[in-house]
């Protein structure tokens, strides 16, 4: 057998349903030239009034026959030997002309009129020379088509669009299948792009998912102790954690079917449709088992059924809601098929979807830590080219907070900023520098601000620097910088402690340093401006969550007013009485004033030491650790982070 020479250039193949679709054109287009050529034909036939039928016809003897079509129209052939009126057409013929037809044509009124007006016109002749009149009824399929073609044509255009719509892949006449679920679909065997080796961290999380794993592909290995695989898997965390990262590595390692879906794709227009999509998806599950089935972001068709929903006569998500449950209380023991879900926002889910029985299992995905941070870092490094000093230990101390997805942004903005600085490889400062922008912004050198507003900035950057250093409770300082970055005209940047409690020291500390800005300004200028407006904010919610979350103030004792079930937030009134309000603001006032009279005598005391780095400010604009130990003497508080380049 000869085989095909690769050398060789193949002719490319059309693409198929292409040559359908033209010979559809091209017999719409030759239906209309028909239609047009043919209910108006081109003929010889003149239509006449009754005046020149008697006077120019009839007086000249030159009518052959008459014949009355359907008791409306006359029909008058002319002798062949004659010779015609002032007003026949020619006996030419052109394209499309119909030869053998009448030469005129005359409407008559009735069938009586016009026989007693002939008989009238013909009282003077013979016997021979009298005109035959003939009666026909005839079907006329030009009025036929005049209604019909175009129904004709509305039909072929409606198929045609509902071809169109249905070439999607999924088969069928779509208007059947509204009702069908639309999963994305991982057959057994297919590779996928994410494995366990990309879920860095979250060592808890990934044990428990492999447990999952591995009974679907040794289910004897539990079903043998008598051992119940939980039916369903709710993944909850916080943005960016990766819960659907984790979803992804089940699907590469499980080796089974995996049907990937939205939770916003149940909840359609029609009433029904989600719960039909519902059933639909758990049977081609049930088929195909062992299986497993992700349904993210499931918090959009799982909200609680409340009062909220009291007034609506018909609720497509409640109605949705309620065949999910069934079709999750529904399986069998051990049948194969496994439930994974994702949301960011377990409270507002109904308490029966997360009853054992249904999600059995609940898998947290916190804020890494710094450990897993380092091991986040390592995945999203590795495709960069990368210098041989740069310090991860460093980054992932510097990122507390950050999601894998701020990790993973961080890294791809380095890149971005190394590539356009035309450098051969990623730095530590690139790293650094991408970190600020994430935070703050990109810096807007251009934003112009004048010298004065410029002094008013410098002095309030170094009134925060300077309570955050002598105060022990706060965060290490690493850098002040009065360069705008987004909204801010400067920032001051820290290094926060992982924490996992804060105490009333802490907390009072924290606000003393955010009134630091203000206060600098009041000591320095005699004279207060709205710049602080960011730091009073968040002072004023600190303060509030102090006295009516954490019980932390005397007056107001150990009572705390927060819902975490957030019942509360549907309610219009607050908690607690008139009375009490009273005393919360009372007391939030007080412990912010103490505050602000507590930044203002240490900055007094520290003032030489407030206008130095005022004016380093003004001088450098970014005033890093070294230049910070200078001016303030060494803090021996913690040990500070050095700022690696």
């Amino acid at each position: 057998m000869k085989q095909p020479d690769p050398s060789e250039k193949q002719e490319p193949k059309p693409p198929s349903g292409g040559r359908g679709i033209s010979w559809f054109y091209f017999f719409l287009l030759g239906t209309i030239l028909w239609f047009s050529i043919f209910s108006n034909p081109v003929t010889n036939t003149r239509e006449i009034s009754w005046t020149f039928f008697q006077d120019s016809l009839l007086a000249d003897q030159q009518v052959e026959k008459i014949v009355v079509v359907n008791k409306e129209l006359a029909e008058i052939y002319v002798k062949k030997s004659g010779t015609a009126g002032s007003g026949q057409a020619k006996n030419t013929k052109g394209l499309f002309q119909l030869s053998g037809g009448p030469n005129y044509v005359m409407t008559i009124g009735s069938v009586e009129t016009f026989e007693d007006k002939l008989q009238r016109a013909q009282t003077d002749f013979s016997s021979e020379d009298r005109i035959d009149v003939h009666y026909e009824k005839r079907i006329s399929y030009i009025n036929i088509l005049s209604w019909l073609l175009p129904l004709a044509i509305i039909i072929f255009f409606w198929i045609y669009m509902i071809r169109r719509m249905g070439g999607g892949g999924t088969g069928g006449n779509p208007l059947f299948n509204f009702g069908k679920s639309t999963p994305k679909i991982s057959e057994k065997g297919t590779k996928s792009s994410a494995t366990f080796n990309d879920v860095a961290g979250l060592k808890e999380a990934k044990t428990e998912v492999m447990e999952v794993v591995d009974f679907l592909k040794n289910p004897e290995t539990y079903t043998k102790l008598g051992a119940k695989i939980p039916k369903g898997v709710m993944l909850v965390g916080p943005p960016g954690t990766g819960k659907t990262l984790m979803a992804k590595a089940v699907a590469g390692e499980a080796g089974v079917p995996f049907f990937s879906i939205s939770g916003s794709e149940f909840v359609e227009m029609f009433v029904g449709v989600g719960a039909s999509r519902v059933r639909d998806l758990f049977k081609r599950a049930k088929d195909k088992a062992p299986s497993i089935i992700f349904i993210d972001e499931i918090d959009a068709v799982g909200r609680s059924r409340g009062k909220v929903n009291a007034f609506q006569a018909n609720d497509e998500r409640e109605s949705t809601l309620n065949q999910l449950l069934t079709e999750l209380d529904g399986f069998g023991p051990n049948t194969g098929v496994i439930v994974l879900a994702a949301t960011n926002r377990p409270d507002v889910l109904d308490k029966a979807l997360l009853r054992p029985g249904r999600f059995d299992r609940h898998i947290y995905l916190e804020l890494p830590t710094q450990e897993e941070r380092k091991e986040i870092f390592g995945v999203h490094l590795r495709p960069l080219k990368l210098s041989k000093k740069l310090d991860v230990d460093l980054l992932a101390k510097l990122s507390p907070g950050f999601s894998g997805a701020d990790i993973a942004n961080i890294c791809n903005e380095a890149a971005l900023i190394a590539a356009r600085k035309k450098k051969k490889e990623v730095a530590q400062s690139d790293f650094m520098e991408a970190r600020d922008r994430i935070i703050g912004g990109i810096e807007r050198k251009s934003k112009i601000i004048s010298p004065k507003e410029k002094e008013i900035v410098a002095h309030h950057e170094a009134g925060h620097a300077v309570v955050s250093w002598y105060l022990k409770n706060v965060d290490a300082l690493v850098k002040v910088s009065i360069i705008p970055r987004g909204k801010s005209l400067g920032a001051a940047w820290y290094l926060p402690e992982e924490r996992q409690i804060v105490t009333k020291a802490q907390f009072l500390d924290q606000i003393c340093a955010a009134l630091g800005g203000r206060a600098a300004e009041e000591i320095i200028f005699d004279e207060i401006s709205s710049g602080a407006l960011d730091d009073l904010e968040k002072v004023t919610k600190q303060a509030y969550t102090m006295v009516a979350y954490y019980g932390l103030d005397k007056e107001i004792g150990p009572i705390s007013y927060y819902d975490s079930t957030g019942q509360n937030e549907r309610m219009f009134g607050k908690p607690y009485s008139e009375k009490m309000a009273e005393m919360i603001d009372k007391e939030v006032q007080e412990l912010v004033i103490t505050a602000y009279e507590r930044t203002k005598n240490l900055l007094t005391e520290h003032k030489e030491q407030l206008e130095k780095l005022a004016q380093l400010l003004l001088e450098k604009e970014v005033v890093e650790i070294e230049d910070l130990e200078r001016i303030l003497g060494k803090r021996e508080i913690e040990e500070l982070v050095e700022n690696t380049e």
